[in-house]
């Protein structure tokens, strides 16, 4: 199983002459753990992410998918599994990982793919269903089959059996990778409005009203059209997915962040249930940091720069192996020519 790669808490001191068998003589360096051991994931924090608006979020987020499926190298035997949310929130995101596609250097021929939720009653085709809008925004952009697209059926007869199908297909496919949320202005995650049990799988919810009136802007303002119910992944379904990334932008979530970053977790906040997970990333943009308190931002921010400057010295670390190496070889050449 392949780990994520971001990890700001993760430095590890040690001699580099054990990875890079070339270079003995180098001594002890600051390193970052690229791919985490097991044994580290048990301690991981949330990691909080600030950029300056909500395309460079979308950038920021798409590379990083990108790099978590390149890196994984998927198959069609061994498929990366993502999960999707819909809403506001992601079209950066997606609009970014279009580009990606478009320029070569992505695809997602060997990507299955788990949406959160779906309204129940709502006409697949309508304009304003999860799988219009997928297509619309993101599916029809990209090189994934049809066939990969997984998406509750809001009209199915048998709505609780299409929730316990949707979780025995997650587990047929080995589980999520990386699931992809996104949040309401009181910190829910798909339809798992507060309150909701943080053991709960996928089912049905009755929508809160303070949801149905945001998402009336979908419906020409009219919150009589809004659906009343959906089909919603669980809390715990997206928490056992190995990694979960989440993407809060504008100044009406910022309370909702401050309450899943900076207090306990609490059922009535659902984001801040990420407390609970291995690994868990918030990419944020500045508005929505403004209830944070500053010393949380600045500790973040701290992180992120000494990040920076670990991955600086990996490089050239790297590059010093191979330089070394090369140079090790030729001398191996000529002692052989003699």
């Amino acid at each position: 199983m392949s780990q994520p790669y971001l990890n700001w808490f993760y430095l590890d001191f040690f001699h580099v002459g054990r990875e890079y068998k070339s270079a003995p003589e180098w001594t002890v360096s600051v390193f970052a753990l690229v791919c985490p051991p097991a044994q580290y994931l048990k301690n991981k924090c949330v990691c909080l992410i600030i950029r300056d608006d909500a395309p460079a979020v979308g950038d920021y987020i798409a590379n990083y998918i990108c790099k978590r499926i390149n890196d994984f190298e998927p198959t069609p035997e061994r498929p990366f599994v993502l999960g999707l949310p819909t809403g506001s929130s992601p079209i950066p995101t997606y609009k970014a990982l279009i580009k990606l596609v478009q320029v070569g250097k992505l695809s997602f021929k060997n990507v299955i793919t788990f949406n959160m939720d779906e309204y129940v009653g709502l006409p697949r085709d309508h304009s304003e269903s999860y799988h219009t809008f997928m297509f619309r925004e993101f599916f029809s952009h990209v090189d994934i089959p049809p066939s990969q697209v997984n998406i509750l059926d809001g009209n199915a007869e048998d709505l609780v059996g299409e929730c316990n199908k949707y979780e025995a297909r997650i587990k047929a496919v080995g589980g999520i990778e990386l699931f992809l949320g996104g949040i309401g202005e009181d910190g829910h995650i798909a339809f798992n409005e507060p309150g909701s049990s943080l053991a709960s799988r996928t089912r049905i919810k009755t929508l809160a009203f303070e949801t149905i009136l945001a998402n009336a802007r979908f419906f020409d303002n009219d919150i009589n059209m809004v659906p009343r119910m959906a089909l919603t992944v669980g809390v715990a379904t997206v928490l056992d997915s190995r990694e979960v990334v989440v993407v809060v932008t504008g100044q009406r979530k910022s309370l909702a962040l401050s309450k899943a970053i900076e207090e306990g977790v609490n059922h009535l906040w659902t984001l801040s249930a990420l407390q609970m997970h291995p690994w868990a990333l918030i990419v944020v943009d500045e508005d929505a940091t403004a209830e944070l308190h500053v010393k949380t931002v600045k500790y973040f921010r701290s992180i992120e720069r000494v990040q920076d400057e670990v991955e600086r010295t990996q490089a050239e670390l790297k590059a010093r192996g191979v330089m070394q190496a090369g140079a090790a070889d030729s001398q191996s050449s000529s002692d052989s020519s003699v």
